[in-house]
């Protein structure tokens, strides 16, 4: 995958008009608690939205995508001792944006560490697949850390749609 931000953001710009923020169709975010819990609501959370989006048949995928990030944000992206104080945002946080021809599911956590896929061959283990399984359900996936006042990194995956009037269903 590449080592440094502006190499893991390359996939969202091959082969697609430019990721311009101002021409999102749909957006929408979550915050989540340092707690494990949180993935469920994330799951809760991604469902409403694609439903919501008209995109329930893409859930399976982006599901597992999101359980995938979210995990690992709470896993690997939280120091120890990690607790929301008073008046402070809760530490990990979901988003979830759309353009005509992409989907792209990402996590904010504040490690400045980057994410690691594990070399195995061992597809039975209990943890460890995590990146693998990203790797394999979303047509991309990268990572960048943030800069200015946000503190931490976005892990990002992205997803093709099909361009509008060329599924299933168009003429």
């Amino acid at each position: 995958m590449g080592t440094n931000g502006s190499t893991m953001l390359e996939p969202l710009r091959q082969g697609l008009p430019p990721l311009d923020p101002a021409a999102v169709s749909d957006a929408a975010s979550c915050a989540l608690p340092a707690r494990y819990e949180a993935v469920r609501e994330a799951r809760r959370f991604t469902r409403r939205t694609l439903d919501q989006w008209d995109m329930g048949d893409r859930f399976d995928d982006v599901c597992l995508v999101v359980s995938e990030l979210v995990t690992n944000a709470l896993r690997h992206g939280l120091p120890a001792s990690s607790r929301c104080a008073a008046g402070h945002e809760p530490p990990v946080r979901l988003h979830l944006m759309r353009w005509a021809e992409r989907l792209v599911c990402a996590v904010r956590d504040p490690s400045h560490d980057s994410p690691v896929t594990r070399e195995t061959d061992d597809f039975s283990a209990e943890s460890g697949r995590g990146l693998f399984l990203v790797d394999s359900f979303s047509d991309s996936w990268g990572w960048h850390p943030l800069a200015g006042a946000l503190d931490g990194k976005v892990v990002w995956a992205l997803f093709r749609l099909p361009r509008p009037g060329s599924g299933p269903n168009a003429e």
